[in-house]
């Protein structure tokens, strides 16, 4: 008979497989990884920033693979309908009746590749499916799978054609996780291996090893993890210094400091503590809230970055011991 403990252990070591598989087919990408991880514990949505050729799509595909979970991709582009994402009502001659047909929308885990290629009206559409988890249509409501995940990419480099996300939509992201260029060795590693024929169109050797059910019992787990009200404390300091800070125009929100909280108890729990510390803070402040500040001109001219300024930030806050 299994207990909660067994179950949260063995969806412990099914999402350390986890990572251990999509590194068969990635190289590097450690922490990209690990932050999906914890996206998949805490149900929130990640957005991929990085160039082209940095193996976005192929990281978000061998996750999908190497989990039993539901899986649709969807390439954004200027001409892409609210429909198109969410389904529509089609005529059937046959019962002279309307039917609904569900768009790629209801999966569980959804790639929505350069999101900032669609057009706001599009944007929207996806935006009420991330925030309250189902779809209207002709005015009625359908629930989305459990679980259901969004992983957006976005090319930073490239802004002709494109629609910049609005901060509503930005602050419903979980984590913003930038895919950096490899370093040299590892570079080295991806030519050696398409030397050897590896193609990335081909994930077979990806084998399945966790499932919804070890999801589920893994955030079972991660809602149990403790957090101190010095923890807390931290953590709410962090925002606010976010707020006052004459870099930003923008700062943290009340739902940024929620976000930064479950995502430190879910790396807390992937470490294998019951407890949060002030260092999960600090190891997931940059991914939890680089998307939810906004520089102000004059900072931007001088060359600040969101990374910077909550580096400056987080070496300034006291830390509880």
């Amino acid at each position: 008979m299994t207990t909660p403990e067994s179950d949260a252990d063995a969806a412990r070591e099914a999402l350390a497989a986890l990572r251990a598989e999509v590194a068969k087919a990635v190289v590097g990408q450690d922490p990209v990884v690990t932050g999906l991880v914890i996206a998949l514990l805490c149900r929130g949505h990640v957005l991929l920033e990085g160039v082209p050729g940095v193996a976005k799509t192929l990281l978000v595909r061998t996750l999908s693979a190497a989990l039993t979970l539901d899986f649709k991709r969807v390439q954004f582009t200027p001409d892409l309908m609210p429909g198109d994402i969410t389904g529509s009502l089609v005529y059937d001659a046959r019962t002279a009746e309307f039917e609904f047909r569900e768009g790629p929308v209801f999966t569980n885990l959804l790639l929505a590749d350069e999101i900032n290629r669609t057009p706001p009206k599009t944007q929207a559409a996806l935006l009420e499916a991330m925030e309250e988890r189902q779809v209207s249509v002709e005015g009625t409501a359908r629930a989305l799978p459990d679980p259901f995940i969004v992983v957006a990419t976005q090319n930073p480099v490239e802004y002709e054609g494109t629609y910049q996300l609005p901060e509503a939509q930005l602050d419903r992201f979980l984590l913003k996780l930038t895919v950096p260029l490899p370093p040299r060795e590892q570079e080295i590693a991806v030519l050696e291996r398409h030397a050897l024929g590896f193609d990335p169109r081909d994930l077979t050797e990806i084998k399945p090893v966790a499932s919804a059910a070890g999801l589920a019992a893994g955030r079972r787990a991660v809602a149990q993890v403790h957090a101190s009200a010095e923890v807390l404390g931290y953590i709410v300091d962090v925002a606010r210094a976010t707020r006052q800070s004459p870099s930003l125009q923008l700062g943290v929100s009340p739902r940024g400091a929620t976000a930064l909280l479950a995502a430190a108890r879910a790396w807390a729990w992937l470490s294998g503590r019951s407890y949060v510390t002030p260092d999960d803070v600090k190891a997931l402040a940059r991914p939890a809230l680089r998307h939810r500040v906004g520089l102000r001109p004059e900072a931007e001219l001088e060359g600040a970055t969101p990374d910077g300024i909550l580096e400056g930030i987080l070496a300034t806050v006291p830390v509880p011991r």
